[in-house]
């Protein structure tokens, strides 16, 4: 598998570019605060008009807004923001700089070790042969996973981490970046996986140790090499099969690629999604149209005939949120996931557990109600198409000083915090009872109580 693994990566990372690379010289960023639900309805209609650069769907009232404006634009959206009676700040003066600095790489004599490290942002490459060699250094415990191919015909290559080889064994899934310009999503868990072999610490020795660790840092292979070659603040997949015409304001190549965190076979294209290819949630002609979700569903179902599959978590950037299933419901909805209260409780002490390392402080609760409304999506198809317990979405840092382009020395910081969080999640999901065989007489309690309680109203 090693060999195999390494001729991959020779092979597939001659990049076939569509487009030559974007520079983002003076491009700025403005942020906007939507004070009122008409200052709200106001930005989604400047968003849907795409002359604007929107780092993030347009969220809720007192939800902060970014926007990327291209040097000639920028009279005009001042303007054209004053006339429409919003107030854009200038946060980010000059968006290539912040690239610049994502991509400097130590020198050696500064590099703790001529090899991978954790001071920078890898590229495809540097991943999948720090995996190879990882594979091939711990071959008792690490072994490689290749669960298909992308669009471009790349591999999506994870890594088994079994310590004690036992039959129905409990199983955990990472998937990152889903979306490709999320570079803190693949080495964070390059990071984790690192301390989970090599830690010394007892309770990440136990977390490590007692669950079958399926990590995958990098599920949309095409994309993240594109946001190295061709365009950073790429997030899609690079389909072409959807390419059309994106009109006086948006490059044809924008038309190119689905989201994949929008693709999934749960409440496809209800809410926080786009059938317009030329968006950055193109959600794809239909539900795993793409070989890449096609690929973590297909193992995810595998998984769940081996073992007891018990975790789910989906990682992205940014903004320093611990996400509970689902995506398109909030209020009193949230209990259409039956252990939502499970849920929501394992993530407010992980989340707190996460903020005593560094005082980084994270929101929990669903999408819907503490950033967007979304469906589709990978996690949320985790919990409601394959029922798998205990599911979570993490938003990384930052709250959107720097967004995407976070820098690399906040990597390692950002590791620590996470794993803690995962270690608190773990203990108290241990506590409630969700490694006892009580656990399915729990959950069909819960749902007996619940079918009763809507009896009662009707």
């Amino acid at each position: 598998m090693a060999f195999k693994l390494k001729l991959f990566v020779i092979l597939f990372t001659v990049v076939c570019i569509s487009a030559e690379y974007i520079s983002y010289r003076d491009y700025k960023v403005y942020k906007i605060t939507p004070e009122s639900e008409n200052e709200l309805a106001i930005l989604k209609k400047v968003e849907k008009e795409n002359e604007f650069f929107f780092w993030m769907e347009v969220g809720k009232v007192g939800r902060d807004v970014r926007i990327m404006v291209r040097p000639d634009k920028q009279n005009k959206f001042e303007k054209y923001m004053a006339n429409l009676g919003l107030k854009p700040f200038l946060f980010i003066d000059d968006v290539q700089s912040l690239i610049d600095d994502q991509l400097k790489k130590p020198s050696r004599a500064s590099r703790r070790s001529a090899k991978y490290d954790w001071t920078y942002y890898q590229n495809f490459e540097e991943i999948y042969d720090w995996m190879n060699e990882t594979a091939a250094e711990y071959p008792d415990i690490v072994s490689l996973i290749d669960i298909g191919r992308s669009v471009e015909n790349r591999p999506i290559i994870g890594m088994k981490i079994d310590y004690k080889k036992k039959e129905n064994p409990v199983i955990g899934v990472f998937e990152g970046t889903l979306h490709a310009r999320e570079w803190i999503t693949p080495v964070t868990l390059t990071w984790i996986v690192k301390e989970f072999l090599t830690s010394r610490d007892e309770k990440i020795r136990f977390l490590a140790e007692n669950i079958v660790w399926h990590v995958f840092p990098i599920t949309n292979p095409d994309g993240f090499i594109y946001t190295f070659t061709g365009n950073r603040m790429w997030r899609k997949n690079r389909s072409r099969a959807n390419f059309t015409s994106c009109g006086q304001y948006l490059d044809d190549d924008m038309s190119n690629g689905v989201d994949l965190n929008r693709n999934f076979d749960f409440v496809w294209m209800e809410v926080g999604a786009s059938q317009n290819p030329c968006t950055s949630t193109f959600a794809g002609p239909r539900a795993f149209s793409e070989p890449e979700s096609t690929a973590i569903e297909n193992h995810v179902l595998r998984l769940k005939k081996e073992g007891n599959l018990m975790y789910y978590f989906a990682v992205h950037s940014y903004g320093q949120l611990i996400l509970v299933p689902y995506s398109h419901v909030g209020g009193a909805d949230v209990l259409e996931v039956s252990n939502y209260g499970d849920l929501f409780e394992m993530a407010i002490k992980g989340a707190a557990k996460l903020t005593e390392r560094h005082n980084t402080s994270y929101a929990v609760g669903t999408s819907l109600d503490i950033l967007y409304p979304a469906s589709g999506t990978g996690f949320d198809w985790a919990k409601g198409g394959a029922n798998i317990p205990l599911v979570f979405l993490y938003e990384l840092r930052d709250l959107g000083q720097y967004g995407f382009l976070l820098p690399p020395e906040q990597i390692i910081p950002n590791s620590e915090e996470v794993l803690d969080s995962l270690i608190e999640i773990d203990r108290v999901a241990r506590q409630i009872g969700y490694y006892s065989d009580g656990y399915a007489i729990k959950i069909s309690t819960m749902l007996l109580l619940i079918a009763l309680i809507f009896s009662c109203m009707i």
